[in-house]
């Protein structure tokens, strides 16, 4: 198999592109200053000149703030951008695997999210991401869409800097108080798991949406507490509102949604958040230690 991967440098883009590498399979790693999806030409051109069988696009723009005082530019990105990326896989015969949001809903239910829940975005981000499922579903027949959840990873999210973790870790060693919302339920999910599955889902031909993160839910405040618990750190951590941070940008009270589907498949089960986690801080205490540094977790 040859994979074309646009966003190799991001946060989940990085663990895919360990994963494909590790499996054998033939990658053409697209970093984010390589190739602006906005451009259709330059879209169709890469595409072409590479004749990948399989194109796995996590160009994004995701900083929420920025998408509510640049709609324009999150939905050339997150809608046309899709659109270029599926109409070359279309014309190029290649499958594509483009990535969508839980911010495509609007966070009011209280069970987990199925495929077939009409979805009621509340930002902008929401809005620029579903209609990039539209373009890509119109577009395309041999797609895999997936919408995830709660992402951390050790690249960290392009663009960011840093991720949930990351930032927890830091604030607890810098000792200050620490304030963590518990009215925001999720499931967070571990790129590298995510990864994994990915990987295995392309050798299929179970074209179509998935719903795809890791197992069980909890609050935000809930998942700093097992940060710390599993870190081994104390921290001056205590839980909050939403109300309690005013912004721009309105986030799903609610973002779990069921795996069943993807369950369904046979290719095995995601891990529960809690181990992912585990794995995660295991995986950052390895690689400092490789760097020679010391960490808290």
């Amino acid at each position: 198999m040859k994979v074309l991967l646009i966003g190799a440098n991001g946060q989940l883009g990085t663990d895919l592109h360990s994963v494909l590498r590790n499996r054998g399979v033939e990658v053409r790693p697209i970093v984010e200053p390589e190739l602006d999806v906005r451009d259709a030409g330059a879209v169709t051109a890469l595409v072409g000149s590479t004749l990948p069988e399989v194109v796995i696009n996590t160009a994004a723009f995701h900083q929420l703030e920025q998408c509510e005082k640049q709609p324009t530019t999150a939905f050339e990105v997150n809608a046309l951008g899709a659109r270029n990326v599926a109409a070359a896989c279309r014309q190029h015969s290649a499958v594509l695997v483009h990535f969508s949001t839980d911010y495509v809903f609007d966070g009011a239910k209280r069970s987990p999210y199925v495929e077939t829940d009409s979805p009621t975005p509340v930002s902008a981000y929401g809005v620029s991401k579903l209609s990039g499922e539209h373009m890509v579903a119109y577009t395309t027949r041999r797609y895999f869409l997936i919408r995830p959840c709660g992402l951390f990873g050790l690249a960290g999210p392009f663009g960011k800097g840093s991720n949930f973790v990351e930032n927890m870790l830091k604030k607890a060693v810098d000792g200050a108080p620490i304030r963590v919302v518990d009215d925001q339920i999720l499931t967070p999910t571990y790129t590298l798991a995510l990864a994994d599955k990915i990987v295995q889902l392309i050798s299929t031909e179970a074209y179509g949406l998935y719903h795809l993160s890791c197992e069980g839910q909890c609050s935000w405040y809930e998942f700093a507490c097992k940060i710390f618990e599993l870190a081994g750190i104390q921290s001056n951590l205590s839980p909050c509102k939403t109300a309690d941070f005013p912004s721009s940008v309105t986030r799903p009270a609610y973002s779990v949604m069921s795996k069943a589907k993807f369950n369904s498949l046979g290719l095995g089960r995601m891990p529960a958040w809690e181990e992912a986690l585990a794995q995660y801080l295991q995986a950052r205490r390895s690689n400092h230690a490789a760097r020679g540094c010391t960490v808290p977790a």
